[in-house]
């Protein structure tokens, strides 16, 4: 089955401070204290009740992180891969620190922009997260984040993009051009250090704007920034789930 969202031409872009480079063929339960369970716990409305693998997802594609996309409301992570977090930094060969996350959004929203993404649904993941590899007309996205150092292969979940995650290595593109940290320890070290101080460890924000009610996990760029007032509407949040079922949707990193 082929769910089609829209239609748009074929663009590209380029953003001024990193040169990206475009091929020319063109996851409520309570918190188990992990930044994997919080993470992966929100389910619910980001697949079709009878979603199945092999099915196809296709339209205009909106920027959530490095590796997820939204795609007529329907969120998609970017299946084999995990790019660095909005706001995390990694380090250059001359000890110099860059927006690496910032950078891999940007990158991912270069690929999209104005093509045709058309996303095969590859499952959903234990958590309940559609996962998908998606294409802008014939590029491979999920493989061109790796291939170019926005991303890592996700090789606790799958092995697909190994060889991509070596060439860019070799080459010391992106994020292999000096040391980075793994986003999912990034995370990790993230929840920990911000679930020591949070209301029995239910470490996620939810702030209220003039945006709405939105939500901020220990690593978000703004999660900080959020002062937490129980009369201003403010709540602590144990999992995605629990955040989302709440009414809270989450931070975007554009």
């Amino acid at each position: 089955m082929v769910l089609r969202l829209g239609s748009f031409a074929f663009a590209t872009a380029f953003l001024t401070g990193v040169v990206f480079m475009l091929p020319s063929d063109v996851q409520s339960a309570p918190s188990s204290g992990s930044a994997e369970a919080a993470r992966g716990a929100a389910t619910g409305r980001d697949h079709p009740p009878n979603w199945q693998s092999g099915e196809r997802v296709e339209g205009p594609a909106r920027i959530v992180d490095g590796d997820t996309i939204d795609i007529g409301g329907t969120r998609i992570r970017l299946e084999g891969i995990d790019a660095p977090e909005a706001g995390q930094d990694c380090e250059r060969a001359d000890g110099t620190r860059w927006r690496c996350g910032d950078e891999a959004t940007r990158l991912l929203s270069v690929l999209v922009r104005g093509a045709a993404v058309s996303c095969i649904v590859k499952g959903l993941d234990k958590y309940g997260r559609t996962l998908a590899t998606c294409y802008s007309g014939t590029i491979d996205i999920n493989g061109q984040m790796v291939r170019q150092g926005f991303a890592w292969a996700f090789v606790k979940y799958s092995a697909t993009y190994v060889k991509e995650e070596a060439a860019a290595r070799a080459s010391r593109a992106g994020v292999w051009q000096g040391h980075a940290t793994p986003p999912w320890v990034h995370r990790e070290t993230r929840w920990t250090s911000a679930s020591e101080s949070a209301p029995q460890g239910c470490a996620i924000k939810g702030n209220v704007s003039h945006s709405g009610r939105i939500y901020h996990m220990p690593w978000s760029p703004w999660y900080g920034k959020v002062v937490m007032r129980s009369e201003k509407g403010t709540r602590w949040f144990c999992s995605e789930a629990e955040a989302q079922a709440a009414g809270w949707r989450p931070a975007n990193a554009r």
